[in-house]
């Protein structure tokens, strides 16, 4: 009798686009309450493999209902992911193990052609998928751009790293304190996902040098990025990108009339990155 046939070893699936549906959340605590909160989508897309294998859904480099253009990102390049390993380069990251894990690019795809994204998030990945950094890539309505590069022994699923706020976001904000920033997601990086449910939450808190003043996070339960999800989120919420800009007008109108305070813009900060600390 022949023996039966070796079992085949696990094989780990290839990384596939992602997109997640669920809420932002904003809560100004200070000199007056402001909160709001609003349905969304985002998309995760696996850098590395994308570049290695490219999905059509996403539309890189292309005209589409949903789009995702490089230029878009850091230095405004051909290529985000070429940009994104200088930046760990130049923070003292860069590794074999991060050449071998993924990166994953937590971002608003443009919708139409039109792009604006307040904050995105580089997930950077060891082989064996730790979490080696994130870069909070925050982009303001002045058309300026600043990252914050975010690692050491405070990165973790659920721990908590600061950044001292270098960058103009709202008027209604002076450039002072620090951020807050904490990740957490359940499922493929995580652990007790129920049912199998892949949830992600990025939460960034703004403390002066009083203490808390804002809190905001951007929360997402995720599933595939296919074209009937990329249909569903486009019909779901049209012009979703022009509809982030005029919230944050309407928004920022709310809280002038409620007598907060208004900061001029100061001069973007001379260097592009800046580096995040531990608690």
């Amino acid at each position: 009798m022949s023996a039966a046939p070796r079992p085949e070893p696990d094989t780990p699936q290839a990384p596939q686009a992602l997109i997640g549906f669920g809420p932002v959340r904003h809560v100004r605590l200070k000199p007056k309450h402001h909160a709001f909160a609003y349905s969304h989508y985002f998309w995760l897309l696996p850098m590395r493999q994308l570049a290695r294998l490219p999905q059509a859904v996403v539309n890189r480099q292309r005209w589409g209902l949903l789009s995702f253009h490089d230029a878009d990102h850091g230095e405004g390049g051909p290529d985000a992911l070429a940009w994104l390993d200088g930046v760990l380069a130049q923070s003292g990251l860069a590794a074999p193990e991060l050449q071998q894990g993924e990166v994953w690019l937590q971002t608003f795809p443009r919708v139409l052609g039109f792009a604006f994204k307040p904050v995105s998030f580089w997930w950077v990945h060891r082989a064996d998928r730790s979490l080696a950094a994130v870069v909070a890539e925050v982009n303001n309505t002045f058309g300026e751009r600043h990252a914050y590069v975010l690692s050491g022994a405070g990165l973790k699923l659920g721990g908590e790293l600061a950044a001292r706020k270098v960058f103009h976001v709202s008027p209604f904000c002076a450039v002072t304190g620090r951020y807050r920033f904490r990740f957490m997601r359940t499922g493929a990086w995580g652990a007790g996902a129920p049912e199998g449910a892949d949830r992600l939450i990025a939460c960034v808190n703004h403390d002066d040098e009083a203490g808390p003043l804002l809190q905001t996070s951007q929360a997402g339960t995720l599933q595939p990025l296919t074209p009937a999800s990329a249909r569903h989120a486009f019909w779901g919420w049209p012009l979703m990108t022009w509809g982030v800009v005029a919230r944050i007008h309407w928004q920022a109108l709310r809280v002038w009339l409620k007598g907060v305070p208004f900061h001029r813009k100061p001069e973007p900060p001379a260097q592009l990155l800046s580096q995040g600390e531990p608690l």
